[in-house]
């Protein structure tokens, strides 16, 4: 049976973070608020959960789900490397509105999806799912809504599309901005702009000099939580990716969303 926490009340929210810790440990699923929609969550250590918030949420492997953060030091855990501008960005600009994808360490007993060896990470910048994310660690986060449908801006909104999928939903009122996140691959030698978002670019190159925009990049339909859904090629979701070129010294296998597959959410969630 699904539960509705107030957190909206300073007093009330120690026991929806309570509850929705207790579910992801669980292997349950969880509505969260971020600063851009609300998000459909998992332990992204559990496939079952993992496989479960795909299902709820009526899509496959081939669109992988980022993962959410609820501190730098995680974040580093995940990845292979963080290139030359991968830390300074994490300083700048986390918790906010930027997923930067880089190759996930290959150590990680996870799965994801059809990833192609990449991760998209962001820390969002809402107080309510940064105290889950430092209790749980790291969560495989998706837009909260079925494909093709709007991105709840509510946890009513939620709610209403995923029902008993969902075990916990953390009500922290509705959600205050739909500009998705900047998307910044730093899986190549050359950092690349995959959506321009809430974070302009010329902000992002005061601390990495060198950043390909968009106009370098195929043109792709990269939507996160906060704008429609036009359907299940353009899922609405802030914390996602897509994967492009990668380095010579590193081939790898592009990512589904090099393919213009949508991605799963910030933030991402946007």
């Amino acid at each position: 049976m699904s539960t509705i926490y107030n957190c909206i009340l300073a007093e009330l929210r120690p026991s929806g973070i309570e509850a929705a810790v207790a579910a992801v440990r669980d292997g349950d699923l969880v509505v969260l608020p971020t600063d851009t929609v609300y998000g459909i969550g998992a332990d992204a250590f559990t496939p079952a959960a993992v496989r479960a918030m795909l299902a709820a949420k009526g899509r496959g492997r081939n669109m992988p789900s980022p993962v959410l953060v609820g501190t730098a030091r995680a974040a580093a855990a995940l990845v292979d490397d963080m290139g030359a501008f991968g830390q300074d960005l994490i300083d700048e600009f986390w918790p906010g509105a930027l997923t930067l994808v880089f190759r996930a360490s290959p150590t990680l007993l996870w799965d994801l999806g059809d990833t192609k060896g990449t991760v998209a990470l962001r820390m969002p910048l809402h107080s309510v799912t940064l105290e889950v994310l430092k209790q749980t660690g790291p969560m495989a986060v998706s837009s909260a809504n079925r494909t093709g449908k709007p991105p709840a801006m509510t946890a009513q909104d939620a709610e209403e599309q995923l029902g008993e999928a969902v075990s916990v939903y953390l009500d922290a009122g509705p959600s205050g901005d739909n500009v998705p996140s900047t998307i910044l691959d730093l899986t190549g030698a050359i950092p690349r702009v995959l959506r321009e978002g809430a974070i302009p670019i010329d902000r992002l190159r005061s601390v990495a000099s060198i950043i390909a925009d968009e106009s370098s990049v195929p043109s792709l339909s990269l939507p996160e939580p906060g704008a429609p859904e036009p359907g299940p090629q353009a899922e609405a979701t802030d914390a996602t990716a897509e994967v492009s070129e990668v380095s010579a010294e590193k081939p790898a296998m592009p990512h589904p969303l090099e393919r213009g597959e949508p991605p799963s959410a910030g933030g991402a969630v946007s």
